[in-house]
């Protein structure tokens, strides 16, 4: 019989990050706010928490980081100017962004890594199952991730991340999983992790991304984890003790993703992002196309 766990409605997403590489256009807006197309990331990121059942959303931000908050709060001047302007369809897009979720915020005054990030999550999440979406993983809505983890860990208990096949030599870039199959294709039981291994030492090419669900148990395992690779506390060794010991918080699988992410970590993934979603937008795909068609005709 499968068991049947407590119902996730918290969602955790970590946005203190200084985003260094984006410099200087994250001097004084934070790299969550950077448009792609004509919304900020961060909202693509809430959109998909809610689309799977998610809507407490709690933020952990950082210095310089208000306009997050101010995104996601009502402008009544602004509503107010596009009423009177009768402007319905952008009035709309405004309102949208305030009416997604019941947000909550939660300062990371010193950031000392993902796994940081989360333990300041702990007072609001309190005992529950909660997800963790991190930012520059954006996902398409056509390919549910989030809420296909969400039904495993309340189908299985434990923990649950999202993992994609890389090529060899990307893996030092990534978390790295050690897996055994189970009965379902998507879904694999992680046994061991390590974070950006050599790719000698790497225990798969089943790499971690941004996408957790995880049991409450992990507070305890990350007050107690010291800093590790890059002088942080990293989310991976707390899941590397839970694997490990399926006594404290129950086990941990993987959902095997191949659909559609997009990168926006670095200057060019992020590029390659808004090409792709632009070339997808039915207002703005047919003509976007038809000159990127033309434009690398041209170059090339």
């Amino acid at each position: 019989m499968t068991q049947s766990h407590p119902r996730i409605s918290k969602a955790v997403i970590p946005a203190a990050g200084l985003g260094t590489r984006f410099l200087p256009a994250t001097k004084a807006t934070p790299k969550e706010m950077l448009p792609v197309v004509d919304k900020p990331a961060i909202q693509y990121v809430v959109e998909e928490a809610v689309s799977a059942g998610l809507d407490d959303v709690l933020m952990i931000t950082g210095r310089n980081k208000r306009p997050l908050e101010d995104h996601f709060d009502r402008n009544y001047e602004l509503e107010s100017a596009l009423e009177k302007k009768g402007d319905a369809e952008r009035l709309a897009k405004v309102q949208e962004s305030s009416d997604l979720a019941t947000m909550h915020y939660v300062r990371q005054g010193d950031p000392r890594g993902l796994g940081h990030a989360v333990l300041c999550a702990a007072p609001h999440v309190g005992h529950e199952p909660f997800a963790v979406l991190l930012g520059d993983d954006l996902i398409d809505p056509r390919d549910p991730l989030l809420a296909r983890m969400v039904e495993i860990q309340e189908r299985r208990g434990g923990s649950v991340i999202a993992l994609m096949e890389v090529a060899a030599e990307q893996i030092h870039l990534y978390g790295c999983a050690a897996v055994e199959a189970t009965e379902e294709g998507d879904v694999v039981k992680v046994t061991g992790l390590v974070e950006k291994p050599d790719v000698a030492d790497a225990p798969s090419n089943y790499a971690v991304i941004g996408r957790y669900v995880l049991d409450p148990h992990v507070f305890d395992i990350l007050r107690k984890t010291e800093p590790g690779r890059g002088g942080e506390i990293q989310l991976t060794d707390a899941l590397q003790q839970l694997a490990q010991d399926e006594k404290v918080g129950g086990p941990v699988h993987g959902v095997v993703f191949k659909g559609r992410r997009y990168d926006t970590g670095d200057r060019g993934d992020y590029l390659r992002a808004i090409v792709r979603l632009a070339c997808e937008r039915e207002d703005l795909g047919p003509d976007f196309r038809t000159w990127l068609r033309s434009y690398v005709a041209e170059e090339m």
